[in-house]
């Protein structure tokens, strides 16, 4: 045998891996990421190829990261932690094996990137400009919302410049846990203590780093250790409400080749980025330049965004040197005491040289709200632009913009008008070929395009939104950095505190909300009823509903538009109906809600706008001649749009996807409205820090009286038949049938509350959304429905209620008054006056109303809602079997029936007793939340 043959070696991937040879390592082991550890563990026994691979500690990482929750604890390497995960005890004695014959370049190259040295990659200058000692205004006119800028001198007088080193601050907080980013959806934390061990130790090539939004509340000494430089003071999502407000600042701690892959900051906002030991070597493109390796998803539904990309370090190694000098990013290496402003809308990538610490902040100025509110405007178009500029449309169309950008100033491209071959829309600066250096080429003449015909600002845009989709009533992205309610706030606040920016803020409320189309329609129905113009100060929708509400002299008009023509159509007639039946009876509650002046129908004909009275008694001639089918039934209900009429629509829909509006083009262009008198005061939300615990105990009080006369106001008996043959149960059982639709709904809810509360993405504990069919058995809906079996006609126990559903801080009215300790008669307490909105009305279970006001309105103070049920006076759990038979199911609970409502919830309330109880967070059974959060009903 010569030296040649004995030098080569067989191959034995081909045996070893059978059919399987065929598949690429890398899709190899991006499939073995799928299974679970054990199944790892068994195929490793396989082959020497299958063992080889299901031995990679990437492999390890991604499974335990996957299956982590709250603290994590590192053994060593991931393979050990994930084992001690798993219950597992690992055999330390036991040597791997070393197999020849098989060579892996994807391997090699994952191999090499774990363990190289970045000493070599800094940058002494790097091309991003210089500043020391510079003004506010300097700052204003040449940088901020423009472009990136890196200032010395910030931090020289921060404690944190000598204070913040990786051993001192593991010497003082090494028993604090902070929160760590890693490509995983779980929440994960680690002992500063740790997390330094596990820094150590590691040779990832993507390690972990501390990222923490929260690091302020966990070790709150850090906030004294550093302030807000001068330049960055404005932040106006600073007057949102602390938990409403999105997070804003981390605390950073990473090793050497750490760091944040390409990304753009949330909501478009800017930031600053302080290094305190370190270096950190930063990559920045402008606006709408995707970087090379880098993929854009973005939802044609809702228009949430989500970005392929590889780390930073292979980004560097792997992408970078493919770069023309003219594709090349802006770059700069950070030093400890510099900071670094990104302004809004520019991709940046960042990699950790040597073991860092740094604190980063974003935030909200005039300069960048606009395109803050561009970014939570309905569509997905413009969200696209925004990151990837004109590469954001198909070829046709982007070569069009182009020359229309040139040729013609004036002229718009409508989102409308592009075609949508996919669901998820894509752009990419290339990296979807294997060929790396073929992509580099696309890129570097797609880039001229960027050059030459992309602008990003908010007039360019705009043009991009979808004047087809509204605010009100279209998807809102999960990955906006606010919700719906909280945006309508934020606008409504700003609007108040900022008098002197109005235009600014008019602008972006147009954009976001679109408001000067609801303005036009407020005019309109101004205009018929003889009302009084808006001024100024009251153009735009006041507070966090659902629908555009406006207040202007003694009146609050109300357009319907959520959900579009149909849902508003429902809501409009079920409240006609409500205050229909309230007007003839004799009830308290009358006095507590806004007397109602006027309703109907505004409506776009012919480019006119036209305004009809309805009374919600019959169905308005814009929809009967508008070719819909109307049954029977609905044609001849006194009220064709109330309660039961709408309870069915929503039984037809339920557990379907989200179907079109079958009012179809109607929607666009006819709104229902309501005119009411204006409550003299504030609302409620306006007022919670402001409110004596005298005047919180009153509200208290009178809540409870007022849900008492609610629950006690007659209600329509069921018209519907197909309700009824919904719930397969015997006539005989005598079941009152309001109760049957009561049930049915909830058996419906129960189908996908899996998936529902997953989509929610708030901190449930997976141990806690394995347990749900366990707490809510089948034969809860069996123990719910028999509860009313054998009741009468007449029978005085009635086993439902109208319920409000949506008694909240915003729909509580409160007015001044001057209690005993009042000087010269002036008011110096609140007292409430009025419940609001009536529009989400239903039919069921009185509990019902109980879940807003606890979690919303008390925020999980007992005190208060001890007070709330005394002066209630109500029976809880209404039941007729229960007295006849002595039972003693667990349906007759008051708590177990109240959690299982919950769960079953349509509102995200499992999100808001998380946040209320944080020790919720490490619950082990639905008991033990039932029990924290409702076990006062118990002892009602």
């Amino acid at each position: 045998m010569d030296e040649t043959t004995a030098f080569r070696q067989r191959d034995r991937r081909p045996e070893a891996l059978g059919t399987l040879s065929v598949l690429p390592d890398e899709t190899i082991c991006v499939l073995l990421e799928y299974l679970a550890p054990r199944d790892i563990a068994h195929l490793a026994c396989v082959s020497s190829v299958m063992y080889i691979l299901c031995n990679e500690e990437p492999l390890w990482m991604s499974l335990c990261l996957r299956k982590a929750k709250g603290p994590l604890d590192y053994k060593g390497s991931w393979k050990n932690t994930t084992l001690h995960l798993e219950g597992v005890t690992q055999d330390n004695d036991r040597k791997p094996l070393h197999f020849d014959g098989f060579n892996s370049l994807y391997l090699y190259k994952r191999f090499y990137r774990c363990n190289a040295s970045l000493d070599g990659f800094s940058f002494d200058d790097g091309n991003v400009e210089r500043k020391r000692d510079i003004s506010l205004d300097e700052f204003s006119k040449e940088y901020d919302a423009k472009k990136p800028v890196l200032l010395s001198g910030l931090a020289d007088s921060w404690p944190a410049s000598n204070t913040w080193t990786i051993d001192q601050l593991s010497e003082k907080y090494g028993e604090v846990p902070f929160r760590i980013s890693q490509r995983s959806p779980n929440k994960i934390s680690m002992k500063f203590k740790d997390y330094i061990s596990y820094m150590k130790a590691q040779r990832d090539e993507d390690p972990l780093y501390v990222f923490d939004d929260r690091f302020g509340e966990a070790a709150p000494e850090l906030l004294k250790d550093y302030s807000v430089p001068y330049l960055f003071q404005e932040d106006w999502f600073e007057i949102l409400d602390k938990e409403n407000r999105p997070p804003y600042r981390w605390l950073i701690v990473g090793p050497e080749r750490s760091g944040a892959s390409w990304h753009v900051d949330p909501a478009l906002t800017s930031a600053w980025n302080t290094l305190l030991c370190g270096r950190k070597r930063w990559a920045l493109y402008p606006p709408g330049k995707v970087p090379l390796g880098v993929t854009v998803h973005v939802n044609e539904d809702d228009g949430d965004v989500s970005i392929d990309t590889p780390s930073s370090l292979q980004w560097w190694l792997d992408y970078y040197p493919l770069l023309a000098d003219e594709d090349k990013p802006i770059e700069c290496t950070l030093l400890p005491g510099e900071t670094i402003y990104v302004p809004s809308g520019w991709w940046h990538c960042i990699l950790n040289l040597e073991p860092t610490v740094a604190v980063t902040q974003n935030f909200v100025n005039k300069e960048n709200f606009g395109f803050v509110c561009l970014d939570m405007a309905p569509g997905y178009q413009h969200k696209g632009v925004c990151r990837a500029g004109l590469l954001a449309l198909d070829d046709g169309n982007s070569e069009e913009m182009e020359e229309e950008t040139h040729d013609d100033e004036d002229s718009t491209l409508s989102y409308s008008d592009l075609s949508r071959k996919e669901k998820r829309v894509r752009m990419n600066g290339g990296g979807e070929t294997e060929n790396h250096e073929e992509d580099a080429n696309g890129v570097s003449k797609r880039y001229n395009m960027w050059k030459n015909g992309f602008s990003y600002d908010i007039d360019s845009l705009s043009k991009f939104l979808d004047k087809e989709r509204d605010h009100y009533n279209f998807p809102w992205s999960m990955g906006n950095s606010v919700g719906q309610r909280e945006m309508r706030g934020w606008l409504s606040k700003l609007w108040v505190l900022k008098p002197e920016l109005r235009n600014l803020i008019w602008k972006g409320a147009c954009i976001a909300l679109n408001a000067e189309k609801w303005l036009r329609c407020l005019e309109e129905v101004c205009t018929f009823h003889n009302l009084p113009s808006v001024t100024e100060d009251e153009k735009l929708p006041v507070g966090t509903g659902s629908n555009p509400v406006y207040l202007f002299s003694d009146y609050a008009v109300k357009l319907f538009v959520e959900g579009g023509l149909e849902q508003s159509m429902y809501g409009l007639g079920t409240e006609l109906e409500f205050y229909d039946i309230l007007g003839r009876a004799n009830s308290p509650l009358k006095s507590h809600i806004p007397d109602v002046l006027a309703s109907g129908i505004l409506y776009l004909e012919k480019g006119s706008y036209k305004v009809v009275p309805w009374d919600g008694k019959r169905i308005p001639d814009i929809l009967t001649s508008s070719n819909l089918e109307f049954d029977a039934s609905m044609l001849n209900s006194e009220f064709p749009f109330g309660i039961w009429n709408k309870t069915l629509l929503q039984h037809r829909n339920k557990g379907k996807p989200p179907a079109p509006d079958s009012f179809g083009s109607l929607s666009s262009h006819v709104w229902p409205y309501i005119i009411t008198q204006r409550c003299k005061g504030k609302i409620f939300a306006q007022l919670r820090d402001d409110l004596t615990w005298s005047d919180a105990q009153n509200l208290a009080t009178f809540l409870g009286q007022q849900l008492r006369n609610l629950h006690q106001l007659p209600y329509p008996p069921v018209t519907r038949p197909e309700l009824l043959n919904a719930n397969d149960v015997h006539e005989e059982l005598k079941i009152p049938p309001e109760w049957k639709v009561f049930v049915d709904d909830l058996c419906q809810k129960k189908k996908d509350v899996t998936s529902r509360l997953e989509n929610w993405g708030n901190p449930i504990p997976r141990a806690l959304m394995n347990k749900i069919d366990e707490y809510i058995p089948d034969e809860f809906f069996v123990d719910l429905l028999h509860v009313f079996k054998d009741t009468d006609v007449g029978d005085e126990t009635k086993p439902c209620t109208w319920i409000h559903s949506d008694v909240m801080d915003d729909n509580i009215h409160m007015e001044p008054y001057a209690d005993d300790d009042s000087v010269d008669g002036q008011h110096n307490s609140w007292r409430p006056g009025h419940i609001l909105d009536f529009s989400d009305l239903s039919i069921g279970d009185p509990i019902f109303d109980l879940i807003p006001i606890h979690l919303d309105v008390f925020r999980g103070d007992t005190d208060l809602f001890k007070k709330l049920l005394e002066s209630y006076g109500l029976p809880l759990i209404r039941s007729k079997s229960a007295a006849a038979d002595g039972t003693k199911k667990k349906v007759l609970s008051p708590s177990y029936r109240t959690m299982c409502y919950c769960l079953l919830h349509e509102d995200n309330v499992l999100g808001a007793m998380f946040s209320i109880w944080d020790e919720l967070r490490t619950a082990e059974s639905w008991e033990q939340v039932e029990l924290t959060v409702w076990s006062l009903l118990n002892s009602y």
